[in-house]
């Protein structure tokens, strides 16, 4: 049996309750205060059955100003929209807001209901043709530019048969939803039931949700943990499962209806997290008052949540003029469950006059991006793929802004609005293609390609910097060399990148070692050979050692090799490099550090002269070892002498 939600709209005492109870028999306003005011404060909802065998789900919105946030919560999901216009008042202005947020929904279906008729003899003959003027005049460039007006009395039935015809012509256009991709129920009633506990209602927006099926709240209340589906109603009826576009009812036991609020929504575990930016297309409405600058704040309507917002331009404009359409990030207030591909609508906080407060609207693009900054071309190029209808350029966005972190495939369905099927089948191309990595079978996580051929340039690049500053080293261990990558690098995609690494013949493995091919460590073999000779070079020279450009030739090693021994030789204390020209056997300048304390103890200075006599050398390696004492706080330069640094007496 097919299913379709039909949705009322239009200005405040246009006769829409009215209306649905006349075609259903059911009153939808149920709250005390509705019926002592005799208008719709909260969403009420009923159930029609049309002639071709469609069930309808209707759901009644307040025409108030001041609930639209219920209304923009009632329009999230409909089908098509009966667009209510009282006879004897025409079109108002929040029968201009509804059209506008039920446009800007996506709502592409509708009739134009002129209720009230039983007025229309008192009128005037000339009324209804004006009435209609206007109205067409209304829904000019909308989707109800040619619908249907179907004049209506609720109080004498008078237009109901037409417009039961209508509504079920319009139904039979209505394309299924695809069931297949992730859960997401906006929630837009809570309430307890006696014996049988509390119940969520809301129109199901995508996937499906059965008897049995352990669910999570998005954004998650502090008093809930688990929650599991006891029973499932499809418009009113007891269902095994409700399918996305169906007016849905699930009991939850075990939580209090008061820990559950609208704005909030039902998914699967894991599958849909709670967002706080949202990567989005916006379009403003012409008839916006002034332009969206960069960071204004608005308020959104998206799902049945509603949230202060600051709009943030990306692609460099600092406004976007009424009628334009933009690239933007919504920065929100608090946290909110959404899809991709979701639509939402903006509105501002004043009054626009004759139609409310809505600004404009669009649809979002991603999920939990992260903050973007105006006016560069990457972040604008890469929302235009993500705006695109291409899934798998889609996946790769997605599986790029999770950076490093990866992405499981249960993740993947809630970012990208896929079905589990679809997201895999993306995943085998793009990893045929090498533009995405599987790195984790057990939990099926996935990192972007160009991030994986990024962490292997880094990973790469710390070893050539390693076995620069400690050649002698035969490599360099696995947690340290994980260290070098950004802290949240899943440890099995680090594997994972050097196993890659090592097949190619990039580098080898020695047990908890790291070496790049090709590199012989210093400790042993050719390497540790030629510490030894360097080593003995500067033994043998003593206090006058050769200069450090004469140790290539000595040594019979590079001049780029000699450096690195010298600095791994260092490390140990073996040498000491007391000028950028010329480096010490390391005993030989400690056994002179210690004459030479004895001697200004004993005599309290010491001059140039006995400081040669001291080393028995020329000025040529004097003079260096005299400032390297000076620099390593031993002397302290009085004039021509020095004396002990902390004794001047």
């Amino acid at each position: 049996m097919k299913r379709v939600v039909v949705g009322t709209a239009g200005h405040i005492d246009h006769g829409k309750t009215a209306l649905v109870r006349a075609l259903t028999g059911v009153d939808t306003d149920r709250l005390a205060e509705e019926k002592r005011r005799g208008i719709t404060i909260e969403l009420g909802f009923a159930h029609l059955a049309l002639p071709g065998g469609t069930v309808a789900g209707v759901v009644d919105v307040p025409g108030h100003e001041r609930f639209v946030r219920a209304m923009a919560a009632g329009a999230s999901g409909v089908d098509l929209v009966m667009l209510v216009v009282a006879a004897d008042e025409g079109v108002m202005p929040q029968t201009r807001e509804h059209l506008d947020i039920c446009r800007l929904l996506g709502v592409s279906r509708g009739v134009v209901v002129v209720t009230k008729s039983d007025l229309l003899p008192g009128l005037g003959a000339d009324w209804l043709p004006l009435l209609e003027e206007e109205i067409r005049s209304a829904c000019a460039g909308t989707f109800l530019e040619t619908a249907a007006i179907v004049p209506v009395s609720a109080r004498s039935g008078e237009g109901l048969p037409r417009l039961v015809e209508v509504l079920d012509a319009l139904a039979a256009e209505v394309p299924e939803r695809p069931a297949d991709g992730p859960l997401l129920l906006p929630v837009d009633r809570a309430f307890t039931l006696k014996g049988v506990g509390t119940v969520v209602t809301g129109t199901l927006l995508s996937g499906t949700v059965s008897e049995g099926d352990a669910l999570a709240l998005v954004p998650p209340s502090p008093a809930v943990d688990e929650l599991r589906a006891r029973s499932v109603q499809v418009h009113g009826k007891a269902a095994q499962r409700a399918s996305a576009g169906q007016r849905t009812a699930v009991n939850l036991p075990g939580v209090e209806a008061g820990a559950i609020s609208r704005g909030q929504a039902l998914a699967h575990p894991g599958v849909v997290p709670p967002t706080s930016i949202l990567d989005v297309e916006i379009l403003l409405l012409e008839g916006a008052p002034r332009p969206i600058r960069h960071r204004s704040r608005l308020l959104l309507h998206v799902g049945t949540a509603q949230v202060p917002c600051a709009v943030a331009l990306v692609d460099g404009r600092t406004e976007l003029a009424p009628g334009g359409t933009a690239l933007a990030q919504l920065r929100l207030a608090a946290p909110v469950a959404a899809l991709p591909g979701q639509r939402f609508i903006l509105r501002g906080f004043r009054t626009i006059e004759g139609r409310g407060k809505t600004v404009g609207g669009g649809r979002v693009l991603a999920i939990l991006p992260r903050k973007r900054r105006r006016g560069r071309p990457e972040n604008a190029a890469q929302l235009r793929i993500l705006a695109g209808g291409d899934a798998d350029a889609r996946l790769a966005a997605v599986l790029e802004m999770a950076g490093p972190a990866g992405l499981g495939a249960d993740a993947l369905v809630g970012r990208t609005a896929l079905s589990p099927r679809a997201v895999q089948a993306a995943l085998d191309r793009l990893g045929a293609r090498g533009l995405a990595l599987l790195f984790d079978r057990d939990r099926r996580g996935w990192v972007s390609g160009t991030v994986a051929g990024e962490l292997r340039e880094r990973l790469l690049a710390a070893l050539q910097e390693f076995h620069a500053t400690q050649p002698l080293a035969a490599g360099v261990g696995r947690e340290e060399l994980r260290g070098r990558l950004p802290p949240v690098t899943d440890p099995r995609l680090f594997q994972r990148l050097v196993a890659q690494l090592a097949e190619k013949g990039e580098l080898v493995l020695d047990g908890d070692r790291v070496r790049l091919h090709g590199h012989v460590a210093a400790s042993g073999g050719k390497g540790g050979a030629l510490k030894d000779r360097i080593a003995e070079v500067l033994r043998e020279g003593a206090l006058t050692p050769p200069r450090i450009v004469d140790l290539p030739a000595l040594s019979g090693a590079s001049p780029a090799d000699v450096a690195a021994v010298l600095k791994l030789l260092a490390q140990e204390g073996t040498a000491v490099r007391v000028s950028p020209e010329i480096w010490f056997d390391g005993a030989a300048v400690a056994g002179l550090r210690t004459r030479l304390v004895e001697h200004l103890r004993a005599r309290k200075e010491i001059d140039t002269q006995a400081f040669k006599e001291l080393v028995g050398a020329t000025r040529k390696h004097v003079i260096p070892l005299a400032e390297y004492f000076d620099r390593e706080k031993v002397t302290l330069r009085v004039g021509e002498k020095r004396v002990l640094r902390g004794d001047r007496t």
